[in-house]
């Protein structure tokens, strides 16, 4: 599944030592109710967030999940309640706000009606300007447009890391035991490592947290982002993210001009095992693993954005249909990218 992104417009190198790409380091968390007399009630939420190397390049985003208490299903704090998608947007560690506005929509009018769980993702900012599109549709088979003009793109994010499964777990816990998600294949412990026991617990095998779900739809991976208020990316984002824009920082001040803005993997051209180097999860053993391997295991080799494990480990579904008129009828496909553990370099 993995990777994740939303813009600005629509209407979506420093790890912490123990959460790289598991929900980000969020303590303290408190919530008080307050008053305007232009605004009305709403709830101010106030925790911490120590995470170094948090930027503007690689920010964090946080999203709120609450219920009605008691017994009520979970639900996401929509972004328009929280202000806008700016708020989401956390540039810097240390002590951050959120402002729930407008919660008498809601029906709430004290804190003791709700629970609340607040959750953080790193993200790599993507700014806007053009950039090299070198897939072409249908995956390369569409021999009639084989060169493609740069491409232009607004600012998005993008997560930094793919989607664990210790995260995919806690999305299926709060489902509960009716959840939709989760498939038999998932207990290999080899290839994935989630268990669901009879009573329809989901329980990770020790030392899987950390490595990428595996054996999920596009369906499944389209439901845990609109858990987290986010989405796929198009085809056109995942692939710049990869390969990054003709200028790296954006075409506003075009400073940066990328040196390889047609490369063929995310640090270059160098082949994966270049020199017996290993820089992404491929097949074989000789990288350290035989199948998946923790996220950001070969952060070394991340994209110019920072983005890590976009060739190899888990293959990556994207919005996009697959849909060329070199394949007429192929209904119901979606582009898959990046490649995988089980992909010769």
């Amino acid at each position: 599944m993995r990777r994740f992104a939303f813009t600005l417009y629509l209407a979506a190198a420093c790890y912490w030592p123990q959460a790289r790409g598991q929900w980000l380091p969020i303590t303290n968390v408190t919530a008080h109710l307050e008053h305007s007399e232009l605004a009305g009630p709403h709830i101010v939420f106030e925790y911490d967030l120590n995470l170094p190397g948090i930027s503007a390049n690689l920010p964090a985003y946080v999203f709120v999940r609450y219920r009605k208490i008691p017994g009520k299903k979970w639900g996401l704090l929509s972004p328009e309640l929280l202000g806008n998608r700016r708020h989401e947007i956390i540039e810097s560690a240390g002590h951050k706000k959120l402002t729930w506005w407008g919660i008498e929509t809601s029906g709430i009018t004290n804190l003791a009606q709700i629970e609340f769980r607040l959750r953080g993702i790193q993200v790599a900012r993507v700014p806007a300007g053009d950039f090299r599109m070198k897939s072409i549709p249908g995956g390369g088979f569409d021999e009639s447009k084989s060169q493609k003009d740069p491409c232009y793109l607004p600012a998005y994010y993008i997560a930094k890391c793919e989607t664990t499964i210790g995260m995919y777990a806690d999305y299926l816990h709060e489902l509960g035991p009716d959840a939709n998600g989760w498939h038999p294949k998932m207990a290999d412990p080899k290839r994935c490592g989630l268990e669901n026991s009879d009573s329809g617990a989901f329980h990770v095998i020790t030392g899987r947290e950390n490595y990428p779900i595996n054996f999920v739809s596009w369906y499944d991976a389209t439901a845990f982002l609109d858990w987290c208020g986010m989405r796929l990316p198009t085809e056109a984002e995942w692939e710049k993210a990869f390969r990054g824009g003709l200028y790296l920082e954006g075409d506003v001040s075009k400073k940066m001009p990328n040196p390889m803005p047609e490369r063929t993997y995310p640090w270059g051209n160098d082949a994966p095992d270049k020199d017996k180097v290993f820089r992404c999860n491929i097949d074989g053993d000789q990288d350290g693993y035989p199948y998946t391997a923790p996220v950001g295991s070969f952060d070394r080799f991340n994209s110019p954005y920072g983005v890590c494990d976009m060739s190899g480990n888990v293959a990556e579904w994207t919005l996009d249909w697959y849909d060329t008129s070199f394949h007429v009828g192929l209904d119901g496909f979606r582009m898959v990218r990046g490649g995988s553990w089980m992909d010769p370099p």
